[in-house]
């Protein structure tokens, strides 16, 4: 355990549709205890409402997408976020209801040198209720309970920069959906730690994440990429099988199932990128950790 505090920054992402929520996020993230958070917000592919002094910007011409726009985000911190020890990637319309979220931050990752990754956890700021989804793990069920975990939460989260400089970034080509898990597996697979910690909390309204009109067809092409990316080749298509007859059971409209299995095919026939399977060690490790990557 470190005795000199780790420095922090914060990513925000935004598309400029929501600047009294961003504006609510900010003062959310100045009012942390300790040393000042500095702040990058990214527009993403639009121009920035009238931000607090003091805030980073960047303004893209056009929306790159989720992963390539927090990489953005990432690298206005240096190579790989390298000017500080920790980012926080926060999503727009969310807020810290607690003035100590970044402070235990720090103490978790300068307590424990393998950890890599903290997902937060999300609660809707009228009930303070949690979707089952927003708990990275199987048994999700308690969100009241931490724990480790092998995947996290996109837009509510904690990276210790070491991770990128080790691993790399979020995969820009996903542009929506699983981009998280794709690091996940990388980060763990390089020996590094993913905590889910209830005590640490974004206040998010609920929502359904097929909002998004891109979502079965991102749903499903990043599914295969991912799998295509990092799993041993006799894994590939019984984790892909798997999710083909998970889907298949919910019994999506037909519009949705179209969109589906259009992205899937669409994930089989697009490069996905550099593959690096992951070591059969790690196979283990995710198992042990309650979730196998066939599932």
């Amino acid at each position: 355990m470190t005795d000199t505090p780790l420095t922090v920054g914060a990513v925000v992402l935004t598309m400029g549709n929501r600047p009294d929520e961003l504006r609510a996020l900010l003062d959310s993230v100045a009012k942390q205890d300790g040393d000042r958070i500095e702040v990058v917000v990214v527009g993403n592919g639009s121009p920035l409402p009238e931000l607090p002094d003091g805030v980073r910007t960047v303004e893209l011409p056009e929306n790159v997408g989720i992963p390539a726009g927090r990489n953005v985000g990432i690298e206005a911190f240096g190579p790989g976020g390298t000017e500080v020890d920790v980012l926080l990637f926060l999503d727009d319309d969310g807020l810290l209801p607690h003035t100590d979220t970044a402070e235990l931050c720090r103490q978790a990752f300068a307590a424990d040198p393998e950890l890599g990754i903290i997902s937060f956890r999300i609660a809707d700021p009228e009930t303070g209720t949690t979707q089952r989804r927003h708990v990275p793990r199987l048994r999700a069920s308690d969100p009241m309970r931490s724990s480790r975990v092998t995947t996290f939460l996109g837009g509510a989260n904690a990276v210790r920069t070491k991770v990128f400089a080790q691993v790399g970034g979020l995969p820009d080509d996903f542009f929506y959906a699983h981009e998280e898990t794709d690091l996940a597996w990388r980060a763990l697979n390089a020996g590094w730690m993913i905590d889910y910690r209830s005590d640490m909390v974004l206040h998010h309204p609920a929502t359904a994440p097929s909002r998004h009109a891109v979502y079965h067809r991102m749903v499903a092409r990043n599914r295969v990429w991912l799998a295509r990316r990092n799993l041993p080749i006799p894994l590939i298509p019984v984790y892909l099988g798997v999710w083909l007859l998970l889907t298949l059971a919910r019994r999506p409209s037909k519009t949705a199932l179209r969109a589906w299995l259009g992205g899937f095919r669409e994930g089989w026939k697009t490069p996905c990128g550099a593959r690096r399977p992951m070591k059969w060690r790690t196979v283990w490790r995710l198992t042990r950790l309650g979730r196998p990557p066939v599932i």
